[in-house]
């Protein structure tokens, strides 16, 4: 056979394959059983499992800092342990952000999980980079949200993890890796990586990588576009939800998507599910800034072609920026919360006088707060007194105070007054609850995209 043919016989053939990508976890604590249905019944290249959010990462930062050995996603290892044999047998490579804050030991955890099950020979990659706290610490930065110095918070820095790009993924594949697990890497380029590894994309083809930037955000909250959160029942009925399946993708070598499920679970995948994940968190659809491409969402068309089938193309792009997202989390004081409840005739009298009460002795004690909220639960908690003055009273009602302090002393009194209610309040009050936990704020900062040098390291089951 001549080049020529040769060459138009190559085109025709990556034409025509499509890779099928899996969403094995929307966020961390998803459920685990999707998953292995998508291992073991939906065909599947790849798995992915999404499960890094700001404060996720911020608390495995916490827990890295408490021990070196941990830091890494607390599901790690029930996910492997129920997947890996599955994937293995089915020749499915997966992908995940479970490493958080310490992806080399999310490796080396996965690598133990591995030989343990007998499957050695794995090659898992650990992909670095993103944590660039040392270099916020030595620069001067502000918020993007607030205006405010980073550096003004000293100590109370607790990380600075920046939003890597598919590109360390794809030379992770690229080098043989059966599995790759990263800190925190944006949530499209997930899905985008292992595209741009079978397909051979440019880096810089920028159309195609707004498309698969589509593709990635469609499929990286998993039961979302099933019909996860979606189901409002009498206007969209979704079948089956407590056996919700994750979704597929069809990719085809030009990014046009077909997702799907498997066959036999719950959920739907129809024009109106995707259609509202495809809007889910989007600030302008004309520039949706990735560290890969500025994705322009605009001129996307949603079909349904059978059920359960709906195709997805015409997503477009322009050049990345130069900088890069940086998630930076620091401690921002605590919160002191205490409930109780109260039913029966004028539960919400009796409520409304406990609250007084307890907003009444945080002044006369002096419990020094920067915020506090007085909420009846089921009354005014979501939309306020007007919205929530709808009809007749409720016959039980959630009383709930919190308050933000600078200190933890403080934060304990909240829960203490609203406890002393038992003895000292209205009538009939039951099952008190009370807390005290630190705050974890988060705001961004852009940081030039040459600060940041991610890469990735080997370690074999």
């Amino acid at each position: 056979m001549d080049d020529t043919r040769m060459t138009a016989t190559r085109t025709a053939t990556q034409g025509a394959r499509r890779v099928r990508i899996g969403a094995g976890a929307g966020y961390a604590g998803d459920r685990i059983e999707p998953a292995v249905e998508l291992a073991e019944h939906g065909a599947l290249d790849y798995l992915v499992f999404e499960c890094l959010a700001e404060r996720t990462i911020a608390l495995a930062q916490q827990a890295r800092r408490n021990d070196p050995a941990l830091g890494y996603d607390p599901l790690l290892a029930a996910r492997m342990n129920a997947v890996l044999p599955i994937a293995v047998r089915n020749g499915v490579r997966v992908i995940s952000n479970m490493g958080a804050a310490n992806p080399r030991a999310a490796a080396r955890k996965t690598a133990e999980i591995a030989r343990a099950l007998g499957l050695g020979g794995l090659k898992i990659a650990a992909v670095t980079g993103d944590d660039v706290l040392d270099v916020v610490r030595q620069g001067d930065f502000r918020f993007e949200e607030s205006g405010e110095s980073v550096a003004s918070l000293g100590e109370r820095l607790v990380s600075a993890n920046a939003y890597l790009g598919a590109a360390p993924l794809v030379d992770a594949l690229a080098a043989g890796a059966d599995i790759v697990l990263t800190g925190r890497v944006a949530d499209p380029s997930l899905f985008t990586a292992p595209l741009i590894h079978e397909f051979g994309w440019d880096m810089t083809d920028w159309n195609t990588l707004g498309q698969a930037t589509v593709v990635g955000h469609l499929l990286e909250c998993a039961g979302q576009v099933t019909g996860g959160y979606f189901a409002d029942p009498g206007f969209k009925d979704v079948p089956n939800l407590a056996r919700l399946g994750f979704p597929i993708g069809e990719v085809g070598a030009d990014g046009s998507v077909v997702i799907a499920k498997v066959a036999h679970a719950g959920g739907c995948v129809t024009e109106a599910t995707c259609k509202e994940q495809l809007l889910y968190e989007i600030h302008d659809p004309a520039r949706y800034l990735q560290p890969d491409v500025v994705a322009d969402f605009t001129q996307v068309r949603v079909s349904a072609e059978a059920r359960d089938r709906v195709r997805v193309t015409g997503g477009r792009g322009t050049p990345r920026t130069g900088t890069l997202k940086v998630s930076v989390a620091y401690v921002d004081g605590y919160v002191g919360e205490g409930q109780i409840s109260y039913g029966g005739p004028g539960a919400v009298e009796r409520a409304r006088l406990a609250l007084e009460v307890v907003r009444e002795r945080l002044a006369l004690t002096g419990v020094e707060t920067t915020e506090l909220r007085f909420d009846l639960i089921g009354v005014n908690a979501l939309h306020g007194e007007t919205a929530g003055a709808r009809g007749a009273d409720p016959y039980e009602v959630r009383l709930r105070v919190a308050g933000r302090t600078v200190s933890v002393a403080q934060a304990v009194r909240i829960g203490n007054e609203v406890e002393t209610l038992y003895t000292n309040g209205p009538a009939g009050g039951g099952g008190v609850t009370k807390s005290t936990r630190e705050v974890l704020a988060v705001q961004s900062i852009l940081l030039p995209r040459v600060d940041v040098k991610p890469t990735f390291e080997f370690v074999e089951a």
